[in-house]
C-alpha cells in the first residue's frame, strides 16, 4: 500500500513539473509574439481600442501594458492593478484593478506611480 502512495506522489509530483514548464513555455511563446494576457473579465475590446498607446513613459519608469503598478492619487487614494494603456489626446492612463474595476487616471493627478513588477520579467 505504501509502494502504490509513493508512486501516485512520485507521479504528481512529475505532472506538476511537466504542468509548470509549459506554462513558462507559453508564456514565452506570447512575450515572443508581442501578445499580451490580461485575465480580468472587467477588460473589453472597447477598453483595449481607448488605449492608443500600450508602452509609454512615466514619472521615470518605462511602463508597458500588462505591468503591474501601485499608483497614489493627490487625493491620497491608493491603487493597485495592472496597465492596460494610455490615452494621448487626454493624457492619462488606463488600469485594471485587481477588483476587477477600469480606471482612468489622469496624469496631473498622480501623485506617485511605482511599478510593482514588470509583464514578462522572468524572461528578461
Amino acid at each position: 500500500m505504501l509502494l502504490y502512495l509513493e508512486v501516485l506522489l512520485i507521479m504528481l509530483f512529475v505532472t506538476a513539473v511537466f504542468g509548470y514548464i509549459f506554462v513558462v513555455l507559453k508564456e514565452k511563446l506570447y512575450l515572443k509574439n508581442n501578445i499580451i494576457v490580461i485575465n480580468k473579465k472587467a477588460v473589453t475590446q472597447k477598453h483595449l481600442d481607448e488605449a492608443d498607446m500600450k508602452e509609454f513613459v512615466l514619472d521615470g519608469f518605462r511602463v508597458k501594458a500588462g505591468d503591474e503598478v501601485k499608483v497614489i492619487t493627490i487625493r491620497k487614494e491608493k491603487f493597485k492593478g495592472i496597465i492596460i494603456g494610455a490615452k494621448k489626446k487626454e493624457k492619462s492612463i488606463l488600469m485594471v484593478t485587481h477588483k476587477d474595476e477600469i480606471k482612468q487616471f489622469k496624469i496631473d493627478n498622480i501623485l506617485k506611480f511605482k511599478v510593482v513588477s514588470k509583464y514578462g520579467k522572468f524572461f528578461n
